[in-house]
């Protein structure tokens, strides 16, 4: 088997052995910044997560991640215990307090909090919630593009468990990367409840065809903030672009492929199902999209 990639590989760097993380209103070294057994993230899985990402000393985007991090803490009933300008304002201090100007990810956690017994019921979680920053610095690091398995694993119904939700609970996730590990791949293809190819278990997925830029309806993948933007750059740069349904008959024969999310930007897919993508290299119209964002972003 070959070895694996991730598109959240990134270059080792010695100096995130002294990075300082945010825990409750206190920025600690890495040693101290612990939470409680009894914390509801770390029993249920009952919190929500966002990823950002420093460029040039910019929060790329960072308005639209905290509104997507304040929707999912409301459509759990969760209280972040702060606003949006107080959550800016603790990314910041903790940037400040690690010194970091650019190639930095950041990854700010909300959990229900530190429950009273150990069981399921919100009711439970009565010190008010966790809230954790980690700040590290990480440029990616990627030797090939990155190669896909479909999984038997699908992005389910929004009554399930709605997959627009940056919730903890990544088992569903974590056990498709795990079958396309299995299968020989880096990341697993997954498909939606009518057989529609979806999303990978960590990014948004597009396809380029004659030209045109596909992706999935939206309907079963996370809403990406990355993912959007690229349709917007799209829009604005008259590429034609697409969220439609469309199969792995449409998927391997395409030009390219390519993932997008908020460490990786966009990553070229090589192969899928030991089917190999275009040339299996990166294609000229990967490489324009990563060109038009690179500027949007002011990197």
């Amino acid at each position: 088997m070959t070895d694996h990639v991730s598109t959240h590989q990134a270059e080792e760097d010695a100096r995130n052995e002294a990075i300082l993380i945010y825990v409750n209103g206190r920025i600690v070294p890495k040693a101290q910044a612990l939470v409680s057994v009894y914390d509801a993230g770390f029993m249920l899985g009952d919190g929500v997560w966002e990823g950002l990402r420093l460029y040039n000393g910019n929060w790329a985007f960072a308005q639209e991640h905290f509104d997507r991090l304040f929707e999912a803490a409301k459509a759990i009933d969760l209280d972040i215990g702060m606003t949006k300008n107080q959550a800016l304002t603790a990314l910041l201090d903790t940037q400040a307090a690690n010194g970091m100007t650019n190639d930095a990810h950041a990854r700010f956690m909300v959990t229900r909090g530190v429950k009273t017994r150990p069981f399921q019921h919100p009711k439970l979680s009565q010190q008010g919630p966790t809230v954790a920053i980690i700040m590290e610095h990480s440029r990616q690091k990627l030797p090939r593009p990155i190669k896909l398995a479909t999984v038997p694993h699908l992005r389910g119904l929004p009554m399930t468990q709605d997959p627009k939700l940056n919730s903890h609970s990544k088992l569903n996730c974590i056990l498709a990367c795990i079958a396309a590990e299995k299968a020989g791949a880096d990341e697993a293809l997954m498909l939606d409840i009518h057989g529609f190819v979806n999303t990978t278990n960590a990014c948004n997925f597009f396809i380029v065809r004659k030209g045109a830029v596909w992706t999935s309806t939206g309907d079963y993948c996370m809403n990406g903030i990355t993912r959007a933007k690229v349709i917007d750059l799209c829009r604005a740069n008259d590429i034609p672009v697409f969220e439609r349904n469309f199969t792995l008959v449409d998927t391997y024969s395409a030009d390219e492929a390519f993932l997008t999310g908020t460490f990786g930007a966009q990553t070229p897919v090589g192969s899928i199902d030991g089917r190999v993508i275009g040339d299996g290299q990166m294609g000229p119209m990967t490489q324009r999209l990563r060109a038009l964002y690179k500027e949007l972003v002011g990197a």
